[in-house]
């Protein structure tokens, strides 16, 4: 059940919820960022949340971003994250 949820966004196939505490809770289907698992651990303090249709990116509180989802939709941010940290 979740509980004391700040925010809330969805791509076609997946929702990825923001809580109090700013870790991120994701589900639906696993390929379209409903399983966040190998980032899950980046997701700490998350200030904001986006969507595409496949894919999500969370802002962190130092400014960086933290990707997840289908790669070709956004979801694999490898080639951009030096320009995506402060």
């Amino acid at each position: 059940q979740l509980r004391n949820v700040q925010q809330v966004q969805a791509t076609y196939f997946a929702f990825a919820a923001i809580l109090e505490d700013g870790s991120v809770v994701t589900w639906g289907d696993p390929d379209y960022g409903g399983d966040s698992t190998t980032v899950q651990d980046q997701l700490r303090k998350v200030q904001q949340v986006q969507a595409t249709s496949l894919a999500f990116a969370a802002i962190l509180p130092d400014g960086s971003v933290v990707t997840w989802g289908a790669p070709d939709a956004g979801g694999d941010s490898a080639t951009v994250q030096d320009q995506l940290r402060k």
